[in-house]
């Protein structure tokens, strides 16, 4: 299965927050390759950002969680051409902030859904968002 993340939700796999545990079986599924994570260039940003705000999260930690991002695998796309286009549409048509926008474009884009915390992406992403509190795992049985 593929699905497009958003910070929101990866955020959830480094700190304990409500929603954690749906979180955490979603990176357990994306570990075990039963998941394909899609995100745009921006994620790691966002997700080390928010960290930063944490005190859980001081720089040797930070730096820790910068490696394990770059080196999970993520199917990572550029903001530019069609994508960041359609991603600019989204944000002004839709009064989202330009970030916020480029998750649900990638989505759309790649016609795979969104996963998120964020309420009002899951209130303007209709289908193609579904809450990370409905995300139940992809693994074999």
């Amino acid at each position: 299965m593929d699905l497009v993340v958003d910070a929101s939700v990866v955020v959830k796999w480094f700190l304990e927050e409500e929603g954690s545990d749906r979180a955490l079986v979603l990176r357990d599924d994306f570990v075990a390759e039963d998941v394909k994570v899609h995100a745009p260039e921006i994620l790691p940003f966002e997700v080390l950002n928010a960290l930063r705000g944490s005190a859980a999260y001081p720089l040797e930690r930070a730096l820790q969680a910068q490696l394990a991002l770059e080196q999970a695998g993520f199917q990572i796309y550029r903001f530019e051409g069609d994508l960041a286009r359609r991603t600019v549409h989204l944000a002004y048509e839709r009064r989202l902030t330009v970030y916020d926008a480029a998750y649900l474009a990638l989505a759309r884009h790649l016609s795979i859904q969104l996963v998120t915390a964020d309420d009002s992406l899951l209130r303007i992403g209709g289908r193609d968002a579904i809450p990370l509190g409905d995300y139940s795992s992809h693994a074999p049985t």
